[in-house]
């Protein structure tokens, strides 16, 4: 049997060397690298093809919900499995619309990153059970993009112009980028974003991009 080839990819070494070493002991799987950067993972997945990729969501240079759009830009046909800490529904519904077909928290045991390791190698999306729950939970509850027939605009707070450059942040685009899209300068995408940002009420990109993609935002 062809092993299943596993990229791990955290910015904590002991947490990544860890893992690595619980699946280099798995007859079925083969860790083919390691990732401490969402940017170098995105390189590792160009030059190592892995199956699966087992990807952290909070890192310095590169978010893994941003690193999952681009590696799935490149190879589509990987199998993205977010590994994190964080359980917020919000966390959970970007990696989904990132493209992500598996999503684990760091406490899970060896039985459960086995079994969804697998799934994923074998074209499936795997949640877990409590995943699943919540997932359930969250689409059930969760705002309606329309009232009584009418379309209800995402964000009412934000300008035009605002809600345009979020859209393009969901999408991935750094300023420069969008700076060139809108044909403005770098300045004033970074004062709209700074405005995004107080009248969203978060701190950084990464929560900027999970508010706007649970609006459908960058989808």
């Amino acid at each position: 049997m062809t092993p299943i080839r596993v990229l791990v990819v955290d910015d904590h070494k002991l947490f990544r060397a860890g893992l690595s070493a619980i699946l280099m002991n798995v007859a079925d799987i083969e860790v083919v690298g390691e990732a401490g950067t969402g940017r170098k993972a995105v390189t590792q997945v160009e030059t190592l093809a892995p199956d699966v990729v087992l990807m952290d969501i909070s890192m310095p240079d590169l978010n893994g919900i941003e690193a999952t759009q681009r590696v799935l830009a490149v190879k589509p046909d990987t199998g993205i499995i977010i590994l994190t800490m964080l359980e917020d529904n919000d966390s959970l519904f970007a990696a989904m619309c990132a493209g992500a077909r598996g999503y684990i928290l760091k406490g899970a045991d060896k039985a459960e990153v086995l079994k969804t390791i697998r799934a994923v190698a074998d074209g499936e999306a795997l949640f877990g059970p409590a995943i699943a729950g919540r997932l359930t939970a969250f689409f059930q509850n969760s705002r309606g993009v329309t009232h009584q027939n009418e379309i209800v605009s995402p964000f009412p707070d934000l300008t035009d112009r605002e809600r345009e450059v979020l859209e393009l942040i969901a999408h991935g685009l750094n300023n420069q980028e969008i700076a060139q899209q809108f044909h403005i300068s770098s300045k004033t995408v970074s004062n709209h974003i700074s405005n995004i940002f107080n009248k969203l009420q978060v701190s950084d990109r990464a929560q900027a991009i999970v508010k706007a993609r649970q609006a459908g935002l960058g989808s």
